[in-house]
């Protein structure tokens, strides 16, 4: 790591000097989401520096739910994984403070439900957060309408709130969000709920044109994407990059008895996706 870098959001923030970084290479952003404490503290934290040191950019992570409405048979998998492994939210953010002591400049966000942001209090929850190094928050059961509370309160404890644009999201969605965005906006390749099996329906570069007219945070393209190809695909439409879920969480199932293979087929899947990244 570069000591010279920032490690606070005070200043530029680390989304927005992982993208000009990025920039300067000329690649997007390839981004892994994991459900932390799958399937228990230890592994999951052993994972998540396998995804940074093969060469994830950002980390987009869980926290185990009991009703995860919008993901897939993967996803809610490793919930129940992670809640078999009695992995509370307190647990969840203690891993996290763990890799961003280790990781100072990698921007972490939470992929999250609103009860578990409610259930002590919104002012709560984004205190723990903050302590804990998150640099965002997207809320996937909170639409746009109601997103403004939730905005004020991650400004309050320099977090930035992330928002979803759907793939037929009107003007007037994308106006608003291009006004409330911040750190990144995330790009819903299709409708439906998360999973690698159902192919992600790229965006025509159209799509993206128009995002950056109403000058949203750069879009990261999710749902769908578990190959290199789909990622290339995505850059090339304009994305600023692409978010991988399920076909992540498909390694960690898959080789749940046997380590060694686990952190050796993680890191070979990172790192192709990441070069996929290449503009």
């Amino acid at each position: 790591m570069n000591a010279s870098l920032p490690a606070t959001t005070k200043d530029t923030g680390r989304y927005e000097a992982m993208f000009t970084r990025l920039d300067e290479k000329n690649q997007g952003a390839f981004v892994p989401f994991v459900m932390v404490g799958d399937p228990d503290f230890d592994t999951s934290l052993a994972i998540i520096r396998t995804l940074i040191s093969s060469g994830a950019d950002a980390l987009e992570l869980g926290i185990p739910y009991s009703d995860p409405i919008a993901d897939g048979p993967t996803i809610q998998k490793a919930s129940i994984r992670a809640l078999q492994s009695n992995i509370k939210v307190k647990d969840c953010f203690a891993i996290i403070k763990q890799i961003r002591s280790e990781f100072p400049h990698i921007p972490i966000g939470l992929l999250l439900y609103s009860n578990l942001v409610l259930v002590n209090g919104i002012d709560d929850f984004y205190q723990h957060a903050q302590n804990a190094g998150v640099d965002s928050i997207l809320i996937a059961d909170v639409p746009l309408r109601e997103a403004d509370r939730f905005i004020t309160i991650a400004q309050a404890h320099e977090i930035q709130q992330i928002l979803l644009a759907p793939p037929n999201a009107s003007d007037e969605t994308l106006s608003a969000i291009g006004e409330k965005s911040s750190g990144y906006t995330y790009l819903l390749g299709r409708a439906g709920v998360t999973g690698a099996e159902t192919e992600v329906e790229l965006p025509a570069a159209e799509l993206v044109a128009k995002l950056n007219k109403y000058k949203v945070a750069p879009p990261l393209l999710g749902f769908g994407i578990s190959n290199p190809k789909q990622v290339a695909a995505a850059i090339e439409a304009g994305a600023a990059g692409a978010i991988s879920g399920s076909a992540t969480v498909n390694i960690i199932a898959k080789y749940l008895d046997d380590h060694d293979a686990l952190h050796s087929e993680l890191g070979k899947f990172v790192s192709q996706m990441k070069a996929a990244t290449q503009r």
